[in-house]
């Protein structure tokens, strides 16, 4: 049957043009991620398809059905992914409908309608889909297509930008440039942001496409960057926290004397500046401690004495409560009791006295009760 001639020019002028410029040739880059991604999901798939396409079957195996299955998936997905986009234009109206999904999500649900296809009977109904058994089956099935070299990842990944220029219609996720020359494709190369290149921070080796540089470098472990506390360090990102909990000299801690009162943060590196610049208050609250009853005035009085009679030098060397109150009770023997106001004096006593005259009736109480148990006795 010969080809319809109408309405189309044929002259001598667009031949010699077509002769002169040749093929048009095309930029082959695809967002290495996702063509990667689809490669290692083709295989968990066609392992899928051959188990349930043979489980119940006495004289079929997985492996028996795998070199078929792989054509026919191949051929089923690949079909679908050509008609994918005429058939979007219809369903929703054209190629921006809200209903057109990621590539990756698009090829595995044609992946899925082919594993769904191949299931037998018995799969179908016997609760077969649903077995823990089944998972393990297809595992051991895929470990045994990979260590046989069944499907290699460099032939399952060629498949996969194959796909991938079918449903991308937006080319956002591949190039979608041709060029008249070989010079021109050359040069586009070296700038295409969708080259793979392998990043070049030290023990990462990720590959991505060059036009995801800036994000991959934004978020890699491997990158030496600046401490997020602000010291002086630069480190890597995947040790940053670690080091901005242990060794950071500008982390937060608790000053040495919380376990007596003082409720101050400070940076690692300055907690011997505090400790030296706030010994009068935690001489204070070591005081408080030691005498309970002392009114504050009186406890304000003993921490003057103790500064004026002794170098900050030596209470400044306590670098925790047992130390610093070691220090301060050798002081205190020097300096002699805590005097105390006659007002407090008398507050003290009348204390000492109701808590003896609770003990002489507890003991009364006591004595009572042992009675009246030996009298019943």
């Amino acid at each position: 049957m010969e080809l319809p001639t109408a309405n189309v020019d044929l002259g001598p002028k667009k031949i010699e043009h077509e002769k002169e410029e040749g093929p048009l040739l095309h930029c082959d880059f695809c967002d290495i991620e996702v063509v990667h991604n689809l490669a290692q999901m083709f295989m968990p798939g066609l392992a899928c398809a051959c188990v349930d396409n043979t489980t119940g079957d006495p004289f079929n195996t997985p492996g028996f059905v795998a070199v078929d299955l792989r054509k026919e998936m191949i051929e089923f997905v690949t079909q679908k992914s050509e008609l994918f986009v005429a058939e979007s234009i219809i369903s929703e109206g054209g190629p921006d409908g809200e209903a057109l999904e990621h590539p990756f999500d698009i090829i595995s649900y044609f992946v899925d309608e082919f594993v769904n296809s191949k299931r037998n009977l018995w799969s179908q109904f016997s609760g077969w889909l649903l077995s823990d058994k089944r998972e393990d089956k297809i595992d051991d099935f895929i470990q045994e297509m990979e260590v046989n070299g069944f499907w290699p990842l460099d032939r399952r990944e060629t498949l996969a930008k194959d796909l991938l220029k079918n449903v991308d219609f937006k080319s956002s996720f591949h190039c979608s440039m041709s060029f008249n020359s070989a010079e021109d494709l050359a040069n586009h190369v070296d700038a295409c942001d969708f080259r793979t290149v392998i990043c070049q921070n030290e023990g990462c080796n990720v590959r991505f496409s060059a036009g995801q540089l800036k994000e991959h470098d934004s978020t890699c472990d491997f990158k030496i960057v600046p401490c997020e506390q602000k010291c002086t360090a630069n480190i890597l990102r995947r040790e940053m926290d670690r080091h901005c909990l242990t060794v950071c000299p500008l982390k937060l801690v608790n000053c040495p004397f919380s376990a007596i009162g003082c409720r101050s943060t400070t940076a690692q590196s300055m907690i011997r500046k505090h400790c030296s610049d706030d010994i009068e208050s935690h001489l204070f609250l070591m005081l408080k401690g030691i005498h309970q009853p002392a009114s504050s005035e009186d406890l304000q009085r003993r921490v003057e004495q103790i500064v004026q009679t002794s170098s900050r030098s030596k209470l400044a060397e306590a670098k925790d409560v047992r130390s610093f109150k070691r220090i301060v009770k050798d002081l205190e023997v020097k300096l002699g009791s805590l005097e105390v106001s006659a007002e407090e004096k008398t507050s003290t006593e009348e204390v000492a006295k109701n808590e003896d005259r609770e003990e002489n009736r507890t003991s009364a109480v006591n004595g009572v009760n042992k009675e009246d148990s030996e009298h019943r006795k």
